[in-house]
């Protein structure tokens, strides 16, 4: 298992664009924090924008309404995305909050708040043998509930760390740089959606281009704060270990509600790989519009980067072993 990680690891040029951002921002801070010369509130307020808007082109409306009348599933998922993590961050905020600083509480408080991602959930539950239809309608709503649910948990639990957050004027951005963008996605898809299909390798790569523009610009607020150079390595090491522990308790429980509420096979799987992701796709975007230039920013956003990538090795090791399965009958 440990040598299917690693190839995945040298396959993954999304990781290794991560790992190249944060070292530019190590490098060249000044270029891309606000009021640099990169101009970033401008470029990342374009690219949150653009990347809603192809995801709003993609979002398949005949697959969704095919998985929305499995209500059932679709209380699960929602459930674990939106009350699930919240309850668990909570747990764990109150058990070791003392010990973890405060920008990094509030990165586990937004990681446990983000909606799911949409791409892999739908990939691996199909490489699963899953239940296809209701984990596109799952993830999809997912995303549209976190514009106004992802804010609204972090505003009413963000004061145990320490900070504090404008709950309308989160709603406010969110809607105008995220909502408005997926609609028009959506009402431009009897013009464009074949063409996005048609060429969605090459869609998708803009996307994640975007998101490494975010990221950059996210490290270099904090790396000209000097926020990095006051924690060392131990905050990585401290984040890592927390996006493991948070992984593998929401999988271990998600799998458990799913066989305790006799849910099929197919529909486990896409309890399990829905309700257990997050985002980064839109998680990035939220975080600039929610922390704005937050000299923390690189931090709030990090426990995300870690279990985004954490989901994406684990995940494809679990959906290998469910398509292995012998079919039933």
């Amino acid at each position: 298992m440990a040598l299917r990680l690693v190839k995945r690891l040298a396959r993954d040029w999304f990781l290794l664009g991560m790992l190249g951002a944060v070292g530019l921002a190590l490098l060249f801070p000044d270029f891309g924090r606000s009021g640099g010369a990169m101009h970033a509130d401008v470029v990342t307020n374009v690219g949150i924008f653009a990347v809603f808007f192809l995801h709003g082109l993609g979002m398949p409306m005949a697959q969704l309404k095919a998985g929305a009348l499995q209500w059932r599933l679709h209380v699960l998922v929602q459930s674990f995305t939106f009350l699930v993590f919240p309850a668990l961050w909570l747990l764990l905020n109150l058990a070791f909050g003392a010990w973890v600083p405060e920008d990094v509480a509030l990165g586990f408080l937004f990681l446990c708040a983000v909606p799911s991602t949409i791409s892999s959930s739908v990939a691996m539950t199909g490489a699963a043998r899953g239940n296809v239809a209701g984990a596109i309608f799952d993830a999809s709503l997912s995303s549209l509930l976190g514009i106004f649910l992802t804010p609204l948990i972090v505003g009413l639990l963000a004061h145990t760390t320490g900070q504090s957050l404008s709950l309308a004027e989160a709603i406010r951005k969110l809607s105008l740089l995220l909502l408005l963008p997926l609609v028009l996605g959506q009402l431009a898809r009897p013009l464009l959606g074949a063409f996005f299909a048609r060429y969605r390798k090459y869609t998708n790569g803009v996307d994640r281009v975007f998101i490494l523009v975010l990221v950059y610009a996210s490290f270099c607020d904090s790396v000209s704060s000097g926020i990095f150079s006051r924690h060392g390595g131990a905050i990585v090491a401290l984040i890592l270990g927390g996006a493991v522990l948070i992984l593998a308790t929401v999988l271990t429980l998600s799998t458990l509600a799913a066989r305790r509420l006799r849910f099929s096979t197919e529909d486990e799987i896409a309890a399990v790989f829905c309700g257990s992701k997050k985002t980064l796709a839109s998680g990035v975007p939220m975080a600039r519009l929610l922390f704005g230039a937050h000299p923390g920013l690189g931090l709030i956003v990090l426990p995300l980067m870690f279990y985004h990538q954490l989901q994406l090795l684990v995940c494809s090791v679990l959906a290998e072993r469910y398509a292995s399965r012998p079919p039933t009958a």
